[in-house]
């Protein structure tokens, strides 16, 4: 494996874009962070600082932008779905050229359609992050879990660019894989994702008190949705599925959860309202998770 120089865009380096941002910056490569003022005048003074057991801590020198000024060879897209639109203005596609490969770790399945009405579909490679990390201050990311595990597909991009990529990652110590089928790779997450998102939210406790204090409600939600992922390509084991909550540290909480303590938007319709629409597609029942998304509409937009 070679670990040639690439040139990283990264949009939103925040909890999940700050941590790749430094550990592909350690490993060698140019990263320009895309962000608003306050952060870019932060990164480009004292670049990112990691506090991680599992990478060490450490601080990587980073550029940093309002918007993208050149090419670059890859660009991560790493902002909450609530953001998305207003974020891609610092990325503009003229600027990024016909080669940029664009690599989406946002939550939810639907993200790819509105990135390749913007750009080509060439360049969009759309992957999933599995890793506990946070943004605790601006350029100061926290790694909480022992792994960062990115999950890489080429449907419509080249793969050899795509494996190119994943060859970085898994040299800045990332373990990264190209899988086949990208509808299955993006369900593999959400089958995980949507029912910890949500249940957590909802009754405001990390995952250890859902799997203890509401382990019924979810078990139904795992099977609701595993149902519609296996009606849009993924083959999910809810049992599988359900004992990887067991897995979990008790005390973690979900993204969503996070922001709805801050009092941030929440990725709701980006999660649970992706999942009854592809529910409604498939004509698969999900009472249990329409019940939540019901319930959790009213501080979607502002939090608490």
């Amino acid at each position: 494996m070679t670990n040639d120089r690439l040139t990283v865009a990264v949009l939103g380096p925040g909890g999940v874009g700050g941590l790749l941002a430094a550990l592909l910056s350690r490993a060698g490569h140019r990263v320009i962070c895309l962000a608003g003022d306050e952060t870019v005048r932060k990164l480009a003074a004292d670049g990112i600082e990691v506090r991680s057991g599992h990478f060490g801590d450490f601080t990587a020198r980073v550029e940093a932008d309002t918007e993208l000024r050149g090419p670059a060879d890859v660009c991560l897209i790493a902002v909450k779905a609530t953001a998305l639109d207003a974020a891609l203005e610092r990325l503009p596609a003229k600027v990024l050229g016909e080669e940029g490969l664009i690599v989406p770790l946002l939550n939810g399945v639907e993200h790819p359609a509105l990135l390749r009405e913007r750009y080509r579909s060439e360049q969009v490679a759309p992957a999933v992050i599995r890793v506990e990390s946070t943004r605790t201050a601006p350029g100061v990311i926290e790694h909480g879990s022992p792994f960062a595990e990115v999950d890489l597909t080429a449907e419509t991009a080249p793969r050899a660019r795509v494996e190119a990529f994943a060859g970085a990652l898994e040299w800045a110590g990332v373990r990264a894989r190209l899988q086949d089928g990208e509808s299955a790779t993006l369900w593999a997450k959400m089958s995980f994702l949507a029912p910890f998102a949500l249940l957590t939210t909802r009754h405001g406790v990390p995952v250890g008190d859902v799997r203890t204090s509401h382990r019924e409600e979810l078990a139904a939600l795992v099977e609701e949705t595993a149902a519609v992922g296996r009606a849009c390509g993924a083959p999910i084991d809810p049992a599988t599925a359900l004992a990887r909550y067991d897995a979990f540290p008790a005390a973690t909480k979900s993204s969503m959860q996070r922001d709805a303590e801050a009092g941030r938007a929440l990725e709701l319709d980006a999660i649970g309202g992706a999942l009854l629409r592809a529910a409604e597609r498939t004509g698969v029942p999900v009472p249990v998770a329409g019940e939540l998304v019901r319930r959790l509409a009213p501080i979607a937009g502002t939090g608490n």
